[in-house]
């Protein structure tokens, strides 16, 4: 069981970057500006904001409504002349850090860059836990026997012995 289990977290390993990838279909043809520069521009800003609603994905590959709205507003802004910084300082300033796919490393975002790390270790503590206890119960099962339980098996095994020679 564990080696297929294995086999498949390898195999994800394996089509993740190629999944990571794949070009977005998220951005409508409706919010695409006709300026090629600042489409583009767009959608540079949209691939650095993180979807508060998918929250692993960026506004420019989730299909969410908030982050639709959040896509055309970058591309209001750009067209209000804002530099890619500006839209950035604007949308952090309304919804947090948390916002950015890569957050600035500060107090307040502490949490954001340890979680990964301390996810990891208490799971790699939960498995060591797990193994550990099922060794202990697999040795518990073998236990030695006292004294007395170990004479009774020896007269048992004894009689068993004389009756299969008989």
């Amino acid at each position: 069981m564990t080696k297929r289990l294995l086999i498949l977290i390898a195999g994800l390993g394996l089509l993740l970057p190629v999944l990571a990838t794949t070009p977005a279909w998220a951005v409508n043809p409706d919010e695409m500006l006709t300026n090629p520069v600042l489409e583009q521009r767009a959608r540079d800003i949209s691939q650095e904001l993180r979807c508060l609603v998918c929250q692993n994905q960026s506004i420019d590959d989730s299909d969410a409504e908030l982050a639709r709205d959040l896509r055309i507003l970058v591309r209001e802004r750009l067209i209000a002349g804002d530099e890619n910084e500006e839209v950035i300082d604007y949308i952090v300033a309304r919804y947090g850090d948390y916002v950015l796919l890569n957050p600035p490393l500060k107090p307040e975002t502490y949490i954001l860059w340890a979680s990964p790390a301390v996810l990891t270790i208490l799971a790699l503590l939960a498995v060591f836990a797990f193994y550990r206890r099922k060794h202990r119960e697999a040795r518990g099962t073998t236990a030695s026997l006292s004294r007395d339980e170990q004479d009774r098996l020896d007269e048992i095994l004894g009689t068993q012995k004389e009756d299969g020679k008989s």
